[in-house]
C-alpha cells in the first residue's frame, strides 16, 4: 500500500530536480500573517489549464523542503507540517494555521499543468508580524541629578510579546535635552518575539507631555517637569522670604500704630 505512493512520492521529487532550474518563475509574492494565526498561499495560476499536480516547498538554509502538495489527484505524504497545513486543490492554495516565526521565510510554488514539461514555478515571501503590549513608561524626577542644574528626569519604556525587533520612539520631547542611558533587546527562545525596554534622560526646561511608542503600540500621556516637581528647597526658601517679609511688614506697621498712641498722651502730660 505504501510502496506506490512512495514511488509517486520519488518520481515527482525527481522531477522537481530536474526541472525546477528551467521552469518558469513568476515576481515574488509577499504575504503577511499575525503570529498565531492563519494565513493562504495562493499560486498564481491560468485557470483555464489542466492541473495535474501542486507543490508547495520552503527554501531552509538554501535547501527545499516539502510543506503540502497533490499530484494527479493523490496527496503527498505528509511531514510535521501535516497537523498545520491543508491544501485546496480546486484553487491551488495553501492554508497554514497557528502561524509561527519559524515560518517566516521563501516559498515556492510548482504547478504541474497536463501536457507542459515544465512546471509553473512562483516564489511566496511570507512575513510574521506581531503587535507589542502596550508600553509601560515610568518616569523618575529628581533635583540636581548627575550634576545638571535644575530637575532632570529619567524615563523608562518597555513593552513585551512583538514581532519583528523594534525601536522606541518618544514623542514630546525635546531631541537636544534627551540623552539616551540605558537600551535592552531579547528574543523568547521559544516563541522568537521580542521585550523592548530603554531608559532616557530628559533635562526638563518646561512642563512637557510625553508618550512613547515600540513597532504600532502606544503608550499612556503622562506629564512630567511639573511646576510643583521643582525643588523643594527653592519651594522652602522663597517662603521663608516670605514668611520674613510678613513679620517685617508686621513689626513695622506694629511699631507706627505705638507710636501713634504715644504721641497725644506726652503732648497732654506737657500742658
Amino acid at each position: 500500500m505504501k510502496k506506490p505512493v512512495c514511488s509517486l512520492l520519488a518520481l515527482v521529487m525527481t522531477m522537481l530536480l530536474l526541472m525546477a532550474a528551467s521552469g518558469d518563475s513568476d515576481a515574488a509574492m509577499n504575504i503577511k500573517a499575525v503570529l498565531g494565526h492563519s494565513v493562504t498561499f495562493r499560486c498564481p495560476s491560468n485557470h483555464s489549464e489542466a492541473v495535474e499536480g501542486l507543490y508547495i516547498q520552503k527554501i531552509i538554509n538554501d535547501k527545499e523542503k516539502f510543506i503540502n502538495g497533490f499530484y494527479k489527484g493523490r496527496d503527498i505524504p505528509w511531514n510535521e507540517y501535516q497537523i498545520r497545513t491543508k491544501v485546496n486543490k480546486m484553487d491551488l492554495s495553501m492554508e497554514m494555521r497557528n502561524v509561527s516565526v519559524s515560518d517566516e521565510g521563501l516559498y515556492k510554488c510548482y504547478i504541474f499543468v497536463i501536457g507542459v514539461t515544465k512546471p509553473k514555478v512562483s516564489d511566496i515571501i511570507l512575513e510574521v508580524t506581531a503587535e507589542y503590549s502596550a508600553p509601560t513608561i515610568t518616569p523618575d524626577c529628581t533635583e540636581h541629578r548627575r550634576g545638571v542644574t535644575g530637575v532632570s528626569c529619567d524615563l523608562s519604556c518597555s513593552a513585551v510579546g512583538g514581532y519583528p525587533q523594534s525601536t522606541i520612539r518618544w514623542t514630546g520631547l525635546n531631541p537636544s535635552l534627551t540623552n539616551v542611558i540605558y537600551n535592552w533587546s531579547s528574543a523568547h527562545n521559544d516563541s522568537k518575539t521580542w521585550t523592548i525596554n530603554q531608559t532616557i534622560t530628559y533635562n526638563c526646561d518646561q512642563q512637557t507631555n510625553v508618550s512613547c511608542a515600540i513597532g504600532g503600540a502606544v503608550s499612556n500621556t503622562i506629564t512630567i517637569c511639573k511646576a510643583q516637581s521643582f525643588p523643594l528647597k527653592v519651594i522652602a526658601a522663597i517662603a521663608f522670604v516670605l514668611v520674613f517679609a510678613l513679620l517685617l511688614t508686621f513689626v513695622v506697621v506694629m511699631k507706627c500704630f505705638c507710636g501713634r498712641q504715644h504721641t497725644p498722651g506726652t503732648q497732654e502730660h506737657t500742658n
